[in-house]
């Protein structure tokens, strides 16, 4: 019987474990603090910040919302960063993606002290994370190793193709997934929109990671029987409900099932376990950058 893992339960068990370490830093006098910095006027993203400011105060960690017109020059933005990156009460900083044409995406993800860059994304951390010593793990590629521990899934050996090469979800992923240490040793492929038959390299895969942002782009034929199948696609597509619109991944869901030992669902997987894991950066970079000792899950 198909599996379907449960991302909320996992979530829910991470963030009790990082309840004990912000008892911890309060211990020692220190509260966490993320702030959130959001310069566009997409609903969406609106939602995701409210979401983890109050994912935050769910477990004792303080929130900061800051808002800058998106018709602001880039300046502006990068001055908030700055005067984030000097508090010392301020220990994450996240720029909710999107932001406005005018401002370079490289230089945001530049602007971010790395020490504070619970993203993940700030080069030096990226260098860090590929040469096997990461300060701070990418949230997703984070969680999605969470998941598989979650299942019981040992990658050392196994085959995993992940399907997206993204800077946020592909590339990180296979990353972690090669190094030498626990959830990692696998042997991985990487694909992507130029792959010559897709589904000659997922058939041959122990676990499947389907990050490609493309609507169920991989279904039941494209597995073999007992794969492990991720799923991070969020795509929303119309439906005849009240909202008109239903969510689905990157993974046809009920064919898939159908060969999987195991399968996260959309949404419900992958997603609940983005945010935990960007409270787990959060309270790793408090401990870090105060010098609590906490034992971190």
């Amino acid at each position: 019987m198909t599996s379907v893992i449960d991302g909320n339960a996992v979530a829910a068990d991470v963030r009790d474990d990082l309840t004990a370490c912000v008892e911890t830093l309060a211990d020692a006098g220190v509260t966490p603090r993320l702030a959130t910095v959001l310069m566009n006027d997409k609903q969406a993203s609106a939602t995701y910040v409210s979401m983890k400011q109050r994912d935050c105060e769910e477990i004792g960690i303080a929130a900061e919302d800051v808002r800058i017109d998106p018709d602001a020059p880039a300046e502006e933005l990068f001055e908030t960063v700055a005067d984030l990156n000097a508090r010392d009460d301020v220990h994450g900083i996240l720029v909710q993606a999107p932001t406005p044409d005018h401002v370079p995406d490289e230089q945001v993800l530049s602007a971010v002290d790395p020490a504070k860059d619970v993203d993940g994304f700030h080069p030096e951390n990226v260098g860090k994370l590929v040469a096997g010593n990461a300060r701070f793990k990418p949230c997703t590629p984070h969680g999605i190793q969470k998941l598989l521990a979650s299942e019981g899934v040992d990658t050392e050996g196994e085959e995993v193709v992940v399907v997206g090469r993204s800077n946020i979800v592909g590339k990180p992923l296979a990353n972690l997934l090669v190094q030498k240490s626990d959830g990692g040793n696998a042997t991985v492929t990487v694909c992507h929109s130029r792959t010559d038959d897709l589904a000659e390299h997922t058939r041959r895969a122990d676990v499947v990671v389907a990050a490609a942002g493309v609507t169920e782009l991989v279904d039941g034929s494209m597995l073999s029987e007992g794969t492990v199948v991720i799923d991070v696609g969020i795509n929303r597509v119309d439906a005849d409900n009240e909202k008109g619109y239903e969510l689905v991944g990157d993974v046809e869901f009920e064919s898939a099932k159908e060969k999987a030992s195991a399968i996260t669902p959309v949404p419900g997987g992958v997603g609940p376990m983005t945010r935990a894991m960007l409270l787990y950066n959060t309270v790793k970079a408090a401990g870090e950058q105060t010098g609590v000792d906490v034992e971190l899950p």
